[in-house]
């Protein structure tokens, strides 16, 4: 039965001014960040999030002893709204008459342009904190409400050589959405917050069709309130957009389930420079020739400005339920969780923190009364002493089920089962449920960071079976290695699997260091990743599971896909957006006009 659905303004978290609602040089919600109290503890603040208005007593002892932080003393971001760096506006005549007749909403406000011309990189954020603005922002904010004033705009733009630069939630890890800075012609800000609507559900067939410009946790209450649900839950899955999901390939944590969103887009409907791309069909499954629907997904905005998508549901499930189970040590952990995507029985979401990661998750716990520490400590005294578990090298796997009551029962077992054959040892739901949750809360830790002079940042590849420990400790290493040539003393480098698959799976590493004493902490951080990202490819692992290239990545991409497939994108190019109005700049590292 299809289920036509209002067109009426629906609620959402990201309304034109984003700064009302978002941080505008940081990550997140206005209210929910962490802090230093005057007492001398770090405490998070708002209650979006369990560990909301706490004080954090443990986690500022493991921020002081791992980084050698001085919480005396705190950088104070500055305000670039108050600044008179903001690039003044270029924007053609005739352009602007035109985009007037059209009345589609846009604005040349500076902050605005500024909070649209860029993603959440370390340089990103960093240059917003405490540097000069980007050399390049947009000229001009534009806000489309549906399919056919994006058709609008990008006649528009080919009519009166603009660029476009599409603009979802603004999660970007890969520097996607930072602007070309030699780009002369008139940069338009595409924001698509607006196109953020339910347009039609399918209940006999199980699909939905949404706009593009919905952030996912808009997405997933919209379906709630009919009883379904997408499954598409990545780490930025509060604030980024569906568009963005797809055209960066993205992942979710509960992909094992739901799949990622490769597998869950049935139709995607996008305006490039030559016209509309789309299916226009729901069917399963084509055999018909290429699906050229793929060229969309990865196009990370360069070949045109993704519209609506139509996705696979799936109704709510009746139970949801956590666990956790402790293994001695990060091989025995990899080694289980490779027997359980052997036997292709992993729950919906299924992660494993190596040591570094697993004593951070703990020193998010709050101060306990004294009941609560004696448990506490008996704990580490049953690990060390009973199961012979060293506290230095455990580390854990948390487990999210979900499914019927009965499923989630025998999916449990099972994967206790397979646990037990490698030395794991159940922990529980507490700290299953409380290790999926941090996840949303690990982004605010950098902002803090930055006011106590430490940089960090993350980034993932995908890596087969056999070369995954190999790779963690080679990428470990590579990083340990390059901080002590450069005299860095505190540093932390830690990793998680994140996805599992029937050949392989997704590692997320985790890097930052105190840069006291360093004159570029953000270039002497991206010159350490370089390093480990070449460590990586060398390991045999990918350029990017799931953050896509965008321009941090595009030196790799050019150097590792095979010229055949460079030469299939350029032409792809050409040929979608002759006059290179998408003229973002991702994937290849020079202008496409050169080519």
């Amino acid at each position: 039965m299809m289920q036509e659905v209002s067109r009426e303004k629906v609620e959402r978290i990201l309304p034109k001014n984003r700064s009302k609602v978002l941080k505008w040089n940081g990550w997140g919600y206005k209210d929910s960040k962490f802090f230093v109290t005057k007492e001398g503890v770090i405490r998070f603040t708002g209650n979006r999030y369990p560990i909301g208005e706490i004080d954090l007593p443990f986690f500022t002892q493991w921020v002081q002893k791992t980084l050698n932080i001085d919480i005396r003393s705190r950088n104070v971001p500055q305000n670039i709204f108050k600044s008179n760096e903001i690039p003044h506006c270029f924007i053609p005549n005739d352009f602007l008459v035109a985009l007037k007749n059209t009345k589609m909403d846009f604005t040349t406000d500076g902050p605005a342009r500024i909070c649209r011309s860029h993603g959440q990189t370390l340089y990103d954020i960093y240059t917003l904190r405490y540097d000069k603005c980007f050399p390049r922002i947009s000229d001009i904010v534009v806000w489309p409400m549906n399919h056919e004033n994006v058709i609008t705009l990008v006649e528009l733009a080919n009519n009166y050589n603009v660029a476009l630069i599409p603009y979802g939630g603004g999660t970007s890890v890969s520097g996607a959405v930072t602007l070309p800075k030699y780009e002369k012609r008139c940069i338009v800000s595409v924001d698509t917050s607006q196109m953020n609507k339910l347009l039609w559900l399918d209940e006999s067939n199980l699909i939905a069709c949404f706009e593009a410009g919905i952030v996912g946790q808009d997405l997933e209450r919209e379906l709630k309130k009919l009883g379904f649900t997408c499954g598409h839950e990545p780490d930025s899955y509060e604030f980024s957009s569906l568009g963005g999901w797809v055209a960066t390939r993205a992942s979710g944590m509960k992909k094992n389930v739901y799949g990622n969103i490769e597998d869950l887009v049935v139709d995607v409907k996008m305006v490039t420079s030559e016209g509309v791309m789309e299916k226009n069909s729901k069917v399963p499954r084509m055999s018909c020739g290429p699906d050229f629907q793929h060229i969309i997904l990865g196009s990370e905005g360069t070949l045109g400005i993704i519209t609506e998508v139509k996705l696979k549901i799936r109704p709510l499930p009746k139970c949801i339920s956590y666990e956790s189970v402790i293994f001695p040590d990060y091989d025995s952990g990899v080694k289980c969780m490779r027997e359980v995507a052997k036997q292709r029985c992993q729950p919906a979401s299924i992660r494993l923190m190596d040591n570094m990661q697993f004593k951070f998750g703990q020193s998010l716990r709050p101060m306990n009364n004294k009941f609560e520490n004696l448990k506490e400590i008996f704990k580490k005294i049953y690990l060390k002493r009973i199961c012979a578990f060293d506290y230095d090298s455990l580390c854990v796997m948390t487990l999210l089920f979900e499914g019927s009551r009965e499923e989630v029962n025998l999916h449990k077992n099972r994967i206790s089962h397979i646990a037990t054959l490698f030395g794991g040892i159940n922990s529980g739901e507490k700290i299953g449920k409380m290790g999926y949750m941090l996840t949303f809360v690990i982004a605010y830790i950098r902002d803090l960071a930055l006011e106590y002079n430490v940089v960090a940042e993350s980034f993932e590849t995908s890596v087969p079976w056999d070369k995954t420990l190999h790779l963690c400790n080679y990428v470990k290493k590579t990083v340990s290695n390059e901080c002590s040539k450069l005299n860095i003393k505190y540093y932390l480098i830690s990793c998680r699997v994140t996805q599992t698959y029937d050949t392989g799976c997704c590692v997320y590493f985790y890097f930052g260091f105190n840069w006291t004493g360093l004159n570029n902490p953000v270039s002497t951080y991206h010159h350490i990743e370089s390093i480990a990202r070449d460590a990586i490819i060398v390991s045999g692992g990918s350029i990017s599971h799931h953050h896509g290239v965008g321009k941090l990545r595009s030196y790799w991409y050019q150097n590792n896909i095979p010229k055949t497939t460079l030469s299939l994108y350029k032409s792809s190019k050409h040929l979608l957006d002759p006059k290179n109005i998408f003229a973002i700049g991702n994937l290849m590292c020079y202008p496409i006009s050169k080519l």
